[in-house]
């Protein structure tokens, strides 16, 4: 089956100028208004914005001098009284909040955190006793004697090399397989509180200047292996002591920072070190002169990251913060300044982008102590110029919107209106020139026969029973054409009404097979039925069902070619009745499967022309499908022989 399409209206085609200038009509005055709009919109919000400005100028000020006296109260620290006493300052800043680490100098000269120190000379250790000793460690390999032999040295020797040796003696019992009894002797020897003799040891130094009391409680510690060792918890608590007191002779940071890290690790019930965080911030300018990269008494960022640094104007000490102290600081400082409700400040770091971000309103300076860094103020909430601005923003642009509206609804009202009178008159134009050429085909046929019969042309039986039949077909094909026209006036009318009652299916398609049975009878035309057993009943109008029926079977048999294969069916299926037509015609493209049951559509009207009919067979079919609650669907596929398949989908009577 393949169905034709009309030509267009030359009525539609002189109407798209007015198209058009309707659009220009209306997006014209609409651009005009909006401009006008965004112009005053734009002027109120630079007014309300100048007059924010002058209130809020003043307040940026404020809490600059704020942020700058805080600091400055903050940054007054207090200086040793000597340089023994540096190391004692570092702990004070840093438990008090005053800092997050400090570096401290005397003339120009690192102090603490101290720069790493070249070993001690190891001359005083070169005696008879203290060579016999490492020759039976390294030499003869007999850490039992050398033990022995350092143990001598202890008693007789001062206190730095008593130290020493006992270090010596612990590590070759262990060496000896005695790891219980050097654990024994440096507690006995090391542990002491303060309070008793045996904290002679308390501050003597290794060559390498360290502490050799820390360093013996840490090697006794990892000799007991694990914590629950009796004499772990004491040594542990007696070494995290040591390591907290920052009393002159203080530890080397590096020795502090390994055995802090160490003894953390191997006491999973360590208490936190109160200095430890600083310490690792201080540790990566040990070997940094920053005196002669700072500028006395401004916050300057430092070579490590999120670290600032601030020299005291007597470069005695580099105090060291974060990037989150200082901020957590200031916002501290800020949040106690008053301001004007709905607003609020922001701080931001020199390379950090604009302060405040997009939602700042102003910006300012905080002030020498802080160079390059940023205090904005940013709008929290509404403000009563804004909101007078907002106001009139609002009634100028609902004045606009509506006349907008105004303007764009007539003219789709408009537009609607010319597109149905368009509409209209491409189906007036359609249905005169199909009635005309449909009814004057036949008319003419018949015409031309009846005179032929009365002029007494035609003496043949034979003929004359031919030209009967003739007529009789187009008499015929004119009949269907009128009721055609009559059954889609009514669905134009809306008028249409339906006769219900109980029906079989199998009666339908046999009445519709009888209404075209002479074309089905005709030479080169093969019919095959299949109708299923024990198919449901159906409800609705049995004359309008088969009128659907035959029209799609009307089609088949125009548009099927010489030979014609049509098949029939009816079954059930889904919970509905269906009634298939099946043909081998050259069928219809996929893009015109929706539009083949509009009005008046057809794909070529040439063929139209030569199979006869006018467009509406197929929307007569749907309209009386969807009238009864059913649907009907097309397949095909163009190309002679493909054919094409039209199913009609009915309820199931319950």
């Amino acid at each position: 089956m393949f169905f034709h399409k009309r030509n267009s209206a030359n009525a539609g085609q002189r109407l798209w100028p007015v198209f058009v200038l309707l659009i220009a009509v209306a997006a014209l005055p609409a651009c005009g208004v909006l401009w006008f709009m965004n112009q005053a919109m734009r002027n109120e919000e630079l007014a309300a914005e100048q007059r924010l400005r002058e209130i809020y100028a003043s307040q940026i000020q404020a809490a600059a001098r704020g942020i700058d006296d805080a600091w400055r109260g903050k940054l007054t620290f207090p200086v040793p009284e000597m340089e023994a006493r540096a190391s004692e300052t570092f702990a004070a800043i840093v438990k008090n909040g005053h800092a997050d680490a400090a570096l401290f100098f005397s003339r120009g000269i690192l102090i603490y955190p101290e720069l790493a120190a070249a070993p001690a000379s190891a001359a005083e250790f070169d005696s008879p006793l203290w060579r016999e000793a490492r020759d039976q460690e390294y030499i003869w390999n007999n850490p039992g004697a050398a033990a022995a032999a350092y143990a001598r040295i202890a008693e007789i020797a001062g206190t730095r090399e008593s130290a020493m040796a006992l270090m010596a003696e612990a590590r070759c019992l262990n060496k000896a397989g005695r790891p219980e009894d050097a654990i024994e002797m440096i507690i006995r020897e090391f542990s002491g509180d303060g309070n008793n003799s045996n904290n002679r040891y308390k501050n003597a130094l290794d060559l390498e200047r360290r502490i050799v009391r820390a360093n013996a409680l840490m090697f006794a510690l990892d000799l007991m292996a694990q914590p629950g060792h009796p004499l772990f918890q004491k040594t542990a608590e007696t070494l995290a002591e040591c390591l907290n007191d920052y009393a002159a002779p203080a530890m080397p940071s590096g020795q502090r920072r390994f055995l802090m890290r160490r003894l953390q690790t191997i006491w999973p019930e360590c208490p936190p070190f109160p200095t430890r965080d600083a310490e690792e911030l201080a540790a990566p300018f040990n070997e940094i002169s920053l005196g002669e990269l700072l500028s006395p008494g401004q916050m300057r960022a430092t070579n490590v990251s999120d670290t600032w640094a601030y020299l005291t104007p007597d470069r005695a000490m580099i105090a060291l913060f974060s990037h989150n102290h200082i901020m957590a600081f200031m916002n501290d400082v800020l949040a106690r300044q008053e301001a004007i409700p709905g607003v609020h400040f922001s701080v931001t770091p020199p390379g950090a982008g604009e302060a405040g971000g997009s939602s700042a309103f102003s910006t300012g300076e905080i002030g020498n102590l802080f160079p390059s860094w940023k205090i904005s103020l940013v709008l929290a909430g509404t403000d009563p110029f804004r909101s007078a601005a907002g106001q009139r923003i609002a009634l100028y642009m609902w004045s606009g919107v509506l006349l907008t509206c105004g303007v764009v609804a007539l003219s789709v009202l408009l537009a609607a209106w010319l597109r149905r009178q368009v509409r209209l008159t491409r189906m007036k134009n359609d249905l005169i020139a199909i009635v005309s050429h449909e009814l004057k085909t036949p008319l003419a046929s018949m015409r031309l026969l009846v005179d032929t019969l009365r002029d007494g042309r035609c003496n043949d039986a034979r003929l004359v029973e031919e030209y009967t039949g003739l007529m009789a077909k187009e008499n015929a094909r004119l009949s269907r054409l009128i009721e055609d026209f009559l059954t889609f006036s009514r669905m134009e009318r809306k008028g249409a009404k339906f006769e219900r009652a109980l029906l079989r299916p199998r009666e339908i398609v046999e009445a519709a097979l009888e209404v075209v049975s002479d074309r089905l009878r005709a030479p080169g035309c093969e019919l095959e039925v299949n109708i299923a057993p024990e198919i449901p009943d159906i409800i609705g109008d049995r004359d309008a069902l088969v009128t659907a029926l035959v029209n799609l079977l009307d089609n088949a048999i125009k548009y099927s070619g010489d030979i014609k294969k049509i098949q029939a069916s009816c079954f059930a299926a889904d919970g509905r009745v269906c009634f298939e037509v099946r043909d081998n015609g050259i069928g219809f493209p996929r893009r015109a499967a929706k539009k083949i049951f509009d009005r008046f559509y057809q794909v070529d009207r040439s063929l139209s022309r030569h199979a006869g009919g006018c467009g509406l067979g197929l929307s007569i079919v749907k309209f009386i499908i969807t009238e009864h609650g059913g649907e009907v669907s097309a397949q095909s596929r163009p190309g002679q022989g493909k054919g094409s398949v039209f199913t009609l989908r009915l309820p199931i009577f319950d």
